[in-house]
């Protein structure tokens, strides 16, 4: 059974066997048992994680030819094979004790993935993810580099970020037009922030849409009754740190009075 790589699902099925081990072998140190392969499509990575005798393979796919071809391909996996889409699945009530994420994912939903795992960042200790290059330097980026953004501030606060290595189009089938990456991401010790969480999610958001902009002038326009000025006002937001992002929300909490709600005036009636 052949199956036809799709366009609209972001579709770019691997060819690499030893690229195909190397991703599965980077899973490591597993906390929990339990992993989920999102996309397995005709399950080049899929055979390597199921010969894992530490992990507890789950596939999610959204394409019926792929899951007709998994099931005769792999009947082991049928009974953990699911038919759906990840970004809908609730992870909590499917796995109470955690699982890991791990895939070739599809680049046109990959930063929604990421999201996604924030959303269940206390039942997702590691994901293994091979992305679009330029979305895995993003994602893995320090403060004070070009490709540092929105993304890369709301993954490193909850989780260690690792570049793993690069990918050749070459190995896919179709090809790409852009190279791909494999990177890990690992929960850190952070419980939670300390700060308004979403507050902190606003002040990066919108400084971060002003991007070329000093972070005093982007602070006003995100916040038109903020008062007051900080050390961090003279620099730009892709040179803040979370830890200084945090200190920042504190900040602009503290000084950004509530508008008050508009007096309803009394009415008479003679």
């Amino acid at each position: 059974m052949y199956v036809k790589p799709k366009k609209h699902l972001g579709q770019h099925f691997l060819k690499d066997l030893s690229i195909a081990q190397d991703i599965a072998e980077s899973l490591k140190d597993v906390k929990c048992p339990d992993a989920l392969e999102i996309g397995p499509g005709t399950g080049v990575l899929t055979q390597f994680l199921i010969k894992r005798e530490d992990i507890k393979l789950t596939a999610v796919e959204v394409d019926r030819e792929s899951i007709a071809y998994l099931n005769e391909n792999y009947p082991e996996l049928t009974p953990r094979l699911i038919e759906g889409d990840f970004l809908r699945m609730n992870l909590a009530e499917m796995f109470p004790n955690g699982v890991n994420i791990i895939g070739n994912f599809p680049y046109n939903i990959s930063s929604q993935i990421y999201f996604k795992i924030l959303e269940y960042k206390d039942y997702v200790p590691q994901s293994v993810g091979m992305i679009q290059k330029e979305v895995a330097e993003r994602i893995s980026e320090k403060p004070g580099k070009k490709g540092y953004g929105i993304l890369s501030v709301f993954l490193q606060a909850f989780y260690d970020i690792e570049y793993l290595f690069t990918v050749n189009p070459d190995v896919f089938n179709p090809p790409p037009k852009v190279r791909s990456a494999v990177i890990r991401i690992t929960r850190n010790n952070r419980k939670s922030l300390d700060c308004d969480a979403k507050l902190f999610k606003k002040v990066v958001k919108g400084t971060f849409l002003h991007k070329r902009k000093m972070m005093r002038n982007s602070v006003r326009t995100a916040f038109p009754t903020f008062v007051g000025d900080h050390e961090f006002f003279t620099r730009r937001p892709e040179t803040l740190s979370v830890d200084e992002f945090i200190e920042l929300t504190n900040f602009i909490e503290k000084n950004t009075p509530a508008v008050a709600p508009k007096e309803e005036k009394e009415t008479t009636t003679k």
